[in-house]
């Protein structure tokens, strides 16, 4: 049956929220290649007339913002672009793959209630602000404040109800049976999940990866308060440009937060296939 058209109505709808959506992200890329006189330009410089790189020069060379006279950043952005890949890096992958395995034994094996797994997520409906001085006192008594150790610990911890929740819901749609005749024919009850589970379950795995990655990779709040001298972040980098020299880093500003995106955009291009198929996996009948 094919497609029916979209009605005028419906596709200035569209066409609005596509536009409403795109626009800050066009702005963000057209600020990163302006050079320093086009960001307060009135009327405002829609598209530069000479785009350059002058802004992710300044980045990751000190040396740039002398010369080009931007000032007010005391450092560059590389270790906290280096530190937001190591700290979101491990932190998705220790969160994935202790939920696979949480996943699997409240979906498998789980005899505590049906309501174990709300126990989990509610774990995430406290808010950051309310945890974020425990967190502090604790990790201070135990030296691990101002380490990626602290960082990556927290990072896991305030992820994991997700990637619990959201992968015990694609094992629940893996028939039972289908794990039991591979342990029919010979293979234990690890081999069985190792083997047959996971692949069945590869588009969830993909996508629930992607959305941890996008937690971590983006998170301020705890990065801030756990952070002095020894670890940043590029969230934390992006807030000291703000407090440097107001009015002065927009293009600095913009050119960080377009390396931000481009890990997420090439991340989610590259799996989107798998990502398609996690968003409906839940729909399949048994």
């Amino acid at each position: 049956m094919p497609a029916r058209p979209l009605g005028v109505p419906l596709a200035l709808v569209l066409a609005t929220a596509l536009v409403l959506t795109l626009f800050p992200i066009f702005w963000i890329v057209m600020t990163a290649i302006k050079p320093p006189t086009d960001w307060n330009a009135v009327p405002a410089i829609w598209v530069p007339a000479e785009p350059t790189l002058v802004n992710f020069k300044t980045l990751f060379d000190a040396e740039a913002i002398r010369e080009y006279g931007v000032g007010g950043v005391s450092q560059s952005a590389t270790a906290a672009v280096g530190g937001s890949i190591l700290a979101s890096v491990v932190a998705t992958a220790l969160s994935v793959l202790i939920g696979l395995l949480a996943a699997i034994g409240l979906s498998r094996y789980g005899n505590a209630g049906r309501a174990t797994p709300l126990v989990i997520l509610s774990a995430r409906m406290f808010p950051p602000a309310a945890i974020a001085v425990p967190f502090v006192i604790i990790f201070s008594a135990i030296n691990l404040i101002d380490t990626y150790v602290g960082l990556i610990a927290i990072y896991v911890a305030i992820t994991l109800p997700f990637s619990t929740w959201m992968l015990k819901s694609f094992v629940d749609d893996v028939p039972r049976e289908i794990e039991e005749a591979e342990m029919i024919d010979g293979r234990s009850r690890l081999m069985a999940h190792l083997t047959v589970t996971i692949p069945l379950i590869r588009g969830g795995l993909f996508s629930t990866t992607l959305f941890i990655f996008i937690l971590n990779w983006s998170e301020f709040l705890f990065a801030l308060v756990l952070s002095y001298s020894s670890i940043n972040t590029i969230p934390v980098q992006l807030a000291k440009y703000v407090t440097a020299m107001a009015g002065t880093l927009y293009g600095v500003q913009a050119a960080l937060a377009v390396v931000a995106m481009v890990p997420l955009v090439v991340f989610g291009f590259l799996i989107q296939k798998h990502l398609a198929r996690g968003m409906t996996f839940g729909a399949i009948k048994r």
